[in-house]
């Protein structure tokens, strides 16, 4: 299934794309895809449900964050061994783990703002993966079974911000519309192995990224063993786990970063596609 969540920012309602690529409201079934709804049951009773038999939504609403109420925004870093290479950083021994405030998450489509003062504004394409169920030390034969689904995610990050001011990389990952989410979820049984993704990031039209997750140094089910043994996941976290190389700050033989007025285009393989227009924050 592909779910999402559509209408204005703060009024989204739950929505489901049928086979024909058409939008579907599904106020009357649930509330929200948040929470409890997104667990093995809940997610087994929509996929009886049949998508033509739901009232159509017609037009072209906004696309919101494809889950809402999240409680943890956690991020892998450097989880491709070439991406770490274009950083000049060290291949990870373990995952390298940070935080991106939850205020940061906006829809596929919208815009993203620069924040005052920002000089590196940078783009990333990655593989999102949304908790279904409580995971608590779970072994990495398991973890898949804690997935509820998977969505393509834009981890914007101010360079500036998160190497030069000190501290944890959440400075330069956190500024407000840093976290587009969508468009859809797409349920685990339907997207089968996240390992074998392709994904691309244009900036301008221009392609910047090109990969596929087959090359992350950390698979999904290692990452969400490991983190499970740090502090347990609830339904609706979100693991946004890394990026490949392609972005501003490695290019050569200078940098190249985001400008106002500039487009963003990104994509992962069965999940959709996103497109950002850059603008400055007030």
């Amino acid at each position: 299934m592909k779910l999402c969540r559509f209408g204005e920012p703060g009024q989204e309602r739950p929505g489901m794309i049928d086979h024909n690529g058409d939008l579907r409201d599904l106020s009357e079934e649930i509330t929200d895809i948040a929470n409890e709804a997104l667990s093995d049951k809940s997610l087994e009773i929509l996929a009886k449900l049949d998508p033509m038999a739901l009232p159509k939504v017609e037009g072209h609403p906004r696309f919101g964050p494809c889950v809402g109420g999240i409680g943890k925004f956690i991020c892998i870093g450097l989880n491709y061994s070439d991406h770490a290479a274009e950083s000049g950083m060290a291949v990870p021994k373990h995952p390298v783990v940070f935080m991106k405030a939850t205020s940061a998450v906006v829809g596929p489509n919208d815009d993203v703002y620069m924040p005052r003062g920002s000089t590196s504004t940078d783009w990333e394409v990655e593989l999102g993966v949304v908790i279904g169920k409580k995971a608590k030390y779970v072994s990495e034969a398991d973890a898949l079974d804690y997935v509820a689904g998977y969505c393509v995610i834009n981890d914007v990050s101010e360079r500036h911000f998160q190497n030069n001011l000190s501290g944890n990389w959440t400075k330069g990952k956190s500024c407000d519309t840093f976290g587009p989410t969508g468009p859809w979820l797409v349920t685990r049984d339907e997207l089968g192995d996240p390992q074998n993704l392709s994904m691309w990031l244009d900036v301008n039209g221009e392609r910047r990224q090109t990969g596929n997750t087959n090359t992350m140094i950390f698979t999904v089910a290692e990452i969400i063993s490991h983190l499970s043994g740090l502090m347990t996941l609830h339904p609706g976290d979100v693991i946004s786990t890394g990026t490949p190389p392609g972005v501003g700050m490695g290019m050569k033989p200078e940098p190249v970063y985001l400008k106002k007025g500039d487009t963003i285009a990104l994509s992962i393989q069965g999940l959709g596609e996103q497109h950002q227009a850059v603008k400055e924050d007030a």
